[in-house]
């Protein structure tokens, strides 16, 4: 991700609107600035800035309101401050009835107690993929239901490999792509490049490899997390991976690629639309697990949620809205609006059947995992810091992987 928190996809096969990501919202509710003017008037916060209220995600959102019989008084913030205004409106008793959020922000809204649960406002999130569904869990209860998803995989450049004889089926584990990159060294290329920057842009980067060796979050010091870091730095030992790459962003580490001189970049669906245009055929390859299969890579994408309400008799048109925004046939439309992989099996399916080349991307996205899952909620933060400076560590020299990675675990605890 280009921004960690939720990327778009941007083929340019897809009828695609370039988006800036979201973050979050909250709760409770009231005062008629945020409700509206009247009990028929039902807010939506979104953070969706760049639609205006004439397109089509406007649109949807009014034609739900209609169905529901309401109108809906919908206002788009910038991602950079929408956290802020979405806790102080539920300190003011005046959140708004739907609430569009990153997904790694709704269990910090979940624990500060300005969102409802499924069990609350009795959404159906039957359908919706077990592991994406999970970035919205904390505490053993889920708090809104995801509107898309996207996430990492390996675009690799289809001339580079041929000259070095490299047959992308061959590529199923690690042993087999490190085997693919020496090749490419030997054919006098460049092997990988991607971002391992010390932000939360670089620890996106590193969780597939970190998750994809069966490391936990919550043991940054296992015998597997050693394994990803030592994968990493070898590459940069023997010159398969650019020392660039820990200064680079994804933006950075793309602009290595699209030069056509590597032969794979790790990088999220948001730069389909950049790959059109890179002047060199392309394909993606899910990120393999150490031991072969895909590696679960971060999600991004928001969730729509629905915050505590002092008048509760809202819940139930609030459901409505939800459940129309989120239906089957409106998923089809927003995530192609929003350039997103569905969050269920029915609708990726038909994303698929329209445009073969998101198979990859679905497969990336069926592997994929909340960064805030497996109830670390608002413990992620401090996990990832100490994460990504013990990959500069390692990556610049200072420290071996294992004692990078023992330091981490020590500062977390």
């Amino acid at each position: 991700m280009n921004r960690l928190t939720g990327r778009r996809l941007t083929a340019a096969t897809l009828t695609v609107v370039a988006l800036a990501t979201g973050t979050t919202a909250c709760s409770s509710g009231g005062s008629s600035s945020a409700q509206g003017d009247d009990s028929g008037t039902y807010t939506v916060w979104d953070p969706y800035p760049q639609f205006a209220k004439d397109s089509a995600w406007a649109k949807l959102l009014d034609d739900c309101g209609t169905k529901a019989g309401v109108k809906v008084k919908r206002t788009a913030f910038d991602t950079s401050d929408l956290t802020n205004k979405v806790l102080l409106a539920a300190q003011q008793d005046n959140s708004p009835d739907v609430l569009i959020v990153d997904n790694p922000v709704v269990s910090t809204l979940a624990e500060s107690g300005v969102l409802t649960t499924t069990d609350d406002n009795k959404l159906d999130t039957s359908k919706v993929d077990p592991n994406l569904l999970a970035a919205g869990q904390s505490g053993g209860k889920t708090y809104g239901t995801p509107i898309g998803a996207n996430t990492l995989a390996l675009y690799y450049n289809k001339k580079v490999l041929k000259t070095a004889g490299v047959d992308i089926a061959s590529i199923k584990d690690w042993t087999s792509l490190t085997a693919a990159l020496e090749k490419v060294k030997k054919a006098g290329k460049k092997g990988i490049t991607f971002s391992a920057i010390g932000t939360e842009e670089g620890s996106f980067q590193f969780l597939p490899w970190f998750w994809g060796a069966g490391a936990k979050l919550t043991r940054l010091d296992s015998a597997e997390g050693v394994s990803a870091l030592s994968l990493w730095t070898d590459w940069l030992k023997k010159d398969y991976a650019p020392n660039s790459v820990i200064n680079n962003t994804q933006t950075t580490s793309w602009q290595e690629f699209a030069s056509g001189d590597y032969a794979f970049a790790e990088n999220g669906t948001w730069q389909l639309a950049n790959a059109e245009k890179a002047g060199f055929d392309y394909g993606v390859l899910p990120i393999p697990a150490s031991g072969g299969g895909n590696a679960a890579a971060p999600t991004g994408g928001e969730f729509v949620t629905v915050p505590v309400q002092g008048d509760t008799g809202r819940y139930a048109t609030t459901r409505k809205l939800v459940t129309c925004l989120t239906s089957t046939e409106n998923l089809h439309a927003t995530d192609t609006t929003l350039s997103y992989v569905a969050p269920t099996t029915e609708v990726q399916d038909k994303q698929v059947a329209e445009n073969a080349e998101l198979k990859p991307w679905v497969e990336a996205v069926k592997a994929a995992k909340g960064r805030t899952s497996d109830d670390l909620g608002t413990k992620y933060p401090k996990i990832s810091e100490q994460m990504w400076k013990a990959v500069q560590s390692a990556l610049s020299g200072t420290k071996s992987p294992k004692d990078a990675l023992t330091s981490a675990q020590s500062a977390v605890k």
